[in-house]
């Protein structure tokens, strides 16, 4: 059975990753801050884990014992709506730590795993073509340093498959609390469901070899 580990689990796009993962066979450990929701998740074939990106240490022993891990999916992600000038730096280690920092110190102690199984590392990134956005930047700018982390990953561990999965706006609770704080409309029906998200990610992980892609665009 493949193993994967899911972070964000307890989130709108974490969770269907998780659904759409285990309903094509993986074993999975899902890993996320919200105990309510966790508890939620656990069923056959999922591992509930309590981890915080943001401190602490870099991988839970659910993580650290595996000898082989088939995907790894960073979902996790907070987006915090503040110009620069008031955004604090409290904010900013929230952002950076969820965003960035936290999943590539967990990529790094799972490499042994991913290395054993040459396995997939895929990090959702955000809408294709945002830039650029009012009181938004560390979200964004988290991101966009996502994707280099993604691009030095891709070239130092050749063995390993690794992809920034870029989806549009997704119907979720994140998604509806930043449009009303940035003061734009949110409709869920003209969003993106997690579900075709995570079907994205799912298809890709199933993917062979030769039909890999290091950047899959979600819009529709």
């Amino acid at each position: 059975m493949r193993t994967a580990v899911v972070t964000g689990a307890t989130g709108g796009i974490g969770s269907a990753v998780v659904a759409a993962l285990v309903g094509r066979g993986h074993r999975v450990v899902a890993l996320g801050r919200d105990a309510d929701r966790l508890a939620r998740l656990a069923r056959d074939g999922v591992t509930p884990v309590a981890h915080d990106l943001r401190r602490g240490r870099a991988a839970p022993p659910e993580v650290l014992e595996l000898e082989r891990l088939d995907a790894l999916v960073h979902c996790a992600g907070v987006a915090p709506v503040a110009s620069v000038a008031g955004t604090t730096a409290e904010t900013w280690d929230e952002v950076l730590g969820t965003n960035l920092v936290g999943p590539a110190r967990l990529t790094a102690a799972a490499l042994p795993a991913l290395r054993a199984a040459q396995g997939a590392v895929v990090l959702v990134g955000m809408a294709p073509g945002l830039q650029d956005v009012p009181r938004w930047s560390a979200y964004a700018g988290s991101k966009a340093a996502l994707r280099e982390l993604a691009g030095s990953l891709r070239a130092e561990e050749p063995l390993l498959r690794v992809a920034l999965v870029n989806p549009g706006g997704t119907a979720t609770p994140l998604l509806a609390r930043v449009r009303h704080e940035l003061g734009r409309p949110y409709d869920p029906a003209t969003a993106l469901s997690p579900a075709a998200v995570a079907e994205a990610v799912a298809d890709l992980l199933d993917s062979p070899a030769a039909g890999w892609r290091d950047v899959v665009d979600v819009l529709g």
